[in-house]
């Protein structure tokens, strides 16, 4: 009976990175809280906000084929969607919400606007040319802990398709439906008491174990101090954060290069980056963290935009074997 009667779907079409819902009214959204911000320079939104879109089915991250991309938060006042689109050089954001004053105030910091991009100085060719191919790359800084920290933590230790899939099916369960006349499928990420609440069998159902759900518990249930770190210095700011068990080097630095646009948090401890790194500046794809870390070294504080411009640049060593099989709840 419920399938029979189950709302039609909004159209969808296809664009760079995975599926994009349409606005479900079939026309422009209509206006919220508004705000227009010019750029000093290039602006690239894909660039600037992709690190924050955790897979393609992330339901509290769209962008759609007007060029628009949206974004649903839950900010200190409440939960809040922006909206932001760029036309001949000004930035155009539109937010909806309790939290659309705070998503409007703190735009230009989450595209960038506190980010020096002419810090860095490539000295590698590979680093040169990529950098001069993609001059709207910008480090944006949310000023959001958990938004990061939780997603994060369900990224260790497994598949990148295993981690978006518990994120989307735990924040489509147990979040909010995102404010505002947004594309179909979008919510907030639930309130640090929602978490906290959340059954152990609703965790294995997503597959989740104990280990990372005890991690997200424990942060959650000190979720006013985790977010004063937004207001700390990154280095402070990560020291925080690994007070918490469970929230290591990895996951701290995943966090504070998206709350806090840290331009030196290089990621140690990843499976992948090192031989990439590696094979990008010496040709070496066994690379460790030491390695890596002695090839990054001469860009001292713009580790992570030089990864970043690795990464960007598509050279990586070619696979040696199958990816990783999903695992089940009981093999982790």
């Amino acid at each position: 009976m419920a399938g029979r009667f189950a709302p039609r779907p909004a159209r969808t079409a296809t664009v760079r990175g995975g599926l994009a819902g349409l606005p479900a009214q079939g026309g422009a959204p209509r206006p919220g809280k508004a705000r227009d911000w010019v750029p000093d320079g290039p602006l690239d939104l894909g660039l600037v906000l992709g690190p924050l879109r955790r897979g393609p089915g992330d339901p509290t991250f769209r962008a759609t084929p007007d060029g628009s991309v949206w974004r649903a938060s839950l900010t200190p006042v409440g939960p809040g969607t922006l909206r932001v689109a760029a036309r001949g050089g000004r930035v155009r954001g539109e937010a909806w919400g309790p939290g659309a004053e705070w998503l409007l105030d703190r735009m230009p910091e989450l595209l960038g606007a506190g980010d020096d991009p002419a810090a860095f100085t490539p000295r590698h060719r590979l680093l040169a040319m990529t950098w001069h191919r993609t001059p709207g790359l910008r480090l944006g800084r949310t000023g959001l802990v958990l938004e990061s920290l939780i997603p994060s933590v369900l990224e260790q230790k497994v598949t990148t398709l295993e981690a978006y899939g518990a994120w989307r099916l735990l924040v489509r369960r147990f979040g909010s439906p995102a404010p505002g006349p947004v594309p179909a499928g979008m919510f907030v990420m639930p309130a640090p008491r929602t978490w906290a609440l959340i059954p152990s069998w609703e965790w294995h159902r997503a597959g989740v174990e104990d280990k990372r759900a005890a991690t997200v518990l424990r942060a959650v249930r000190v979720a006013a101090r985790m977010e004063e770190a937004a207001g700390m210095e990154p280095a402070a700011a990560r020291a925080r954060l690994e007070v918490v068990p469970g929230v290591g080097p990895w996951t701290s630095a995943e966090v504070v290069q998206r709350s806090h646009g840290a331009p030196d948090a290089v990621t140690v401890g990843d499976l992948h980056l090192p031989g990439i790194v590696g094979f990008a500046l010496a040709g070496d794809r066994g690379a460790d963290d030491a390695e890596m870390l002695r090839l990054l070294e001469p860009y001292a504080g713009q580790r992570h935009r030089a990864a970043r411009l690795i990464l960007l640049s598509g050279r990586g060593p070619g696979r040696r074997g199958p990816r990783m099989a999903a695992r089940g709840i009981a093999e982790l």
